[in-house]
């Protein structure tokens, strides 16, 4: 079954026990008048644009809201789409963000999450501890099959539970000219093994008993034993560090390798597993203060060839990772699901595992893990030699004040984040740029993830006025108020289904099916500057302590991921050291200078 199909929330889920059916009756995702985001646009535009270039572009609105122009004409066109779907923008998102995107899976799509070390430092604890991960994942995955799982609430509100059911048992396929995603979890023959990747080797291990019962946690810490034990040494290629490739590049692998049945079978015995876990060799020693970007580094791209890059499989939605130093985290495929559903796996996960106890099992027959095999050509030897990996990360553990002192203020936690980034930013770049926060949208039917624009006139006038010595500090609390409204107001607006940039996307990829010409309003230089977005930033709610990582969408840009809590705040900032504009560090000490300076005009 192939299917073709971002990404954080800006807001803490509720989760209440309610079954997955109830949310049937959700509402299908609206098109937000045509009028209302053409305005909403030149307004996005006002503090990004020159003067003359704002100008030109309000007369190419005027001319594509022109009545029976080919504006209203697209409108129509995506308002019969809606009629006839459950969510118009979906498919069109995913195809757009991820499957025809050419630049490599790992960063610039996947997200991951890093843990606190666990405790233990050796191979046993290693293998308990991914058993019974194993075991935590099985009782989920029983929970979504039997549509059993409590559905999440955001402000009272029930959410899309679908993600949920397509998070496991799913895969990324490399293409030609496009990507295409597979969902084994409801095939008439859905996989019972999982995936396990040991010194670059991939395994595939049963994890169901005969009588289908989940195995216990002895179980599978006697299958992950069997294979340790028949791969101490890395002495085959590493294949999965292909998965690391331009998309392009690795399409072309992917197309040799099929030719050969070997591999044709171990490819999609991967592609079908339920997950993969990756028991990953222990990383160098660095000092504790290091500790968390270096383990962020490892969920993100494994630390490096030589270390454990080619002990993954990243287009597989889900990825495990334990390594044998207790490094503990996760590795996600954002084309199959976004964020926070992603994060409601690990909570589970977390929780599941502090109350499981290694009951010993029946002595019973257990079917012997199967080692894959690949054939690999020297073509292939050589693209597995090519690929590697250019990210810098800093993190910023900002301990000074959390939401209880802005609630307290009675101001939006979120909000107030968002324009501390933007001062940041502008104090180390002097200047403003395109940025977004993304938000959810599965309060409608099949809904994903939407942009909301950062960046405004509001933020700007904010940014700006804030270090002038001539600004007093009571009107720089007001712009701060002034720009809080501002981003509160388009949160309410994207996440209520009236989305900016998901409406010119259908309307473009409107013009693109019924081959009509690309309006002059979608290749105008404004346009392409609108969205050019150098800040992506997302908050990502937890439970259990994880630290969300992703690195940033395009070489230019900077991610920035963050977790507010009731005293404190973490900040992950990521950015390509190939920019020479762009510094993490630099970054992440000029938000915490921000927070704190913006705390001051809270007090008056």
């Amino acid at each position: 079954l192939v299917c073709i199909l971002s990404s954080r929330s800006p807001s803490s889920l509720v989760r209440a026990s309610v079954l997955i059916p109830c949310v049937s009756s959700l509402p299908s995702l609206p098109v937000p008048p045509l009028q209302q985001t053409c305005e909403r646009y030149l307004s996005l535009l006002e503090p990004i644009v020159e003067v003359h270039e704002l100008k030109r572009t309000k007369q190419l609105v005027e001319k594509f809201l022109e009545s029976g122009g080919v504006g209203e004409k697209l409108q129509r066109s995506l308002e019969r789409k809606a009629q006839n779907t459950n969510n118009w923008l979906t498919d069109y998102m995913v195809q757009t963000d991820y499957l025809d995107n050419r630049l490599p899976v790992v960063v610039y799509s996947n997200n991951s999450g890093a843990f606190p070390r666990m405790d233990f430092r050796d191979k046993q604890g290693q293998i308990r501890c991914a058993a019974e991960i194993m075991r935590a994942i099985l009782d989920f995955k029983t929970m979504v099959d039997n549509e059993m799982l409590p559905v999440d609430y955001l402000g009272g509100k029930p959410l899309c539970m679908k993600q949920y059911s397509q998070m496991l048992s799913s895969c990324s396929i490399p293409g030609l000219e496009g990507d295409s995603i597979v969902f084994h979890s409801k095939t008439s023959c859905p996989s019972n093994q999982f995936t396990v990747a040991h010194n670059s080797q991939f395994f595939m291990v049963d994890v169901y008993n005969s009588d289908g019962t989940p195995m216990t946690v002895h179980q599978l810490c006697v299958q992950l034993e069997r294979i340790c034990n028949s791969s101490l040494e890395t002495n085959t290629e590493p294949v999965g560090i292909l998965t690391t490739l331009n998309r392009d590049y690795w399409s072309k692998c992917y197309d040799r390798l099929v030719q050969d049945q070997t591999n044709k079978e171990a490819l999609l015995a991967i592609q079908r597993s339920i997950c993969v876990v990756c028991l990953d060799k222990a990383m160098p020693h660095v000092p504790d203060e290091m500790y968390c970007r270096r383990n962020a580094l490892q969920m993100m791209h494994g630390g490096g060839s030589q270390w454990n890059s080619a002990n993954r499989w990243f287009d597989k939605s889900v990825q495990f990772i334990i390594g044998e130093d207790g490094a503990f985290g996760n590795n996600i495929s954002h084309s199959c699901a976004d964020g926070t559903i992603a994060m409601a796996l690990i909570d589970y996960v977390l929780n599941s595992i502090k109350k499981l106890e290694i009951i010993q099992s029946p002595m019973v027959p257990l079917p012997m893990p199967q080692k894959l095999h690949f054939s690999i050509t020297p073509d292939i030897k050589k693209a597995i030699e090519e690929a590697k990996e250019n990210l810098d990360i800093n993190i910023l553990l900002f301990n000074h004040f959390g939401k209880n002192v802005l609630k307290a203020n009675k101001m939006s936690s979120d909000a107030f984040v968002q324009m501390a980034i933007q001062l940041a930013y502008y104090r180390v770049h002097q200047q403003h740029c395109p940025s977004y926060e993304a938000a959810s949208m599965r309060m409608f039917k099949q809904g994903r993830v939407c942009e909301i624009p950062s960046t405004s006139s509001a933020s700007v006038a904010f940014a700006t006025a804030f270090d002038d010595p001539k600004t007093q500090k009571a009107e720089k609390r007001d712009l701060l108020m002034k720009a809080i409204k501002v981003h509160k107001w388009s949160t309410n607006m994207e996440i209520s289904g009236q989305t900016l940039f998901g409406h010119f996307l259908g309307l473009q990829c409107q013009a693109t099916e019924t081959n009509i010409p690309m309006p002059e309003i979608f290749t105008d230089t404004s346009f392409v500057k609108a969205f050019d977005y150098r800040l992506a930033t997302s908050q990502v709610p937890s439970n259990s302590g994880c630290l969300p990582c992703a690195g940033p969408y395009q070489l230019e840009a900077y991610d920035i991921c963050y977790k507010l809590l009731e005293n404190d705040m973490t900040f992950v900032v990521s950015a390509f050291k190939t920019s020479k504009e762009n510094n993490p560090a630099q970054l992440n000490q000029a938000l915490e200078d921000a927070l704190l300076d913006m705390r001051t005009i809270l007090e008056i």
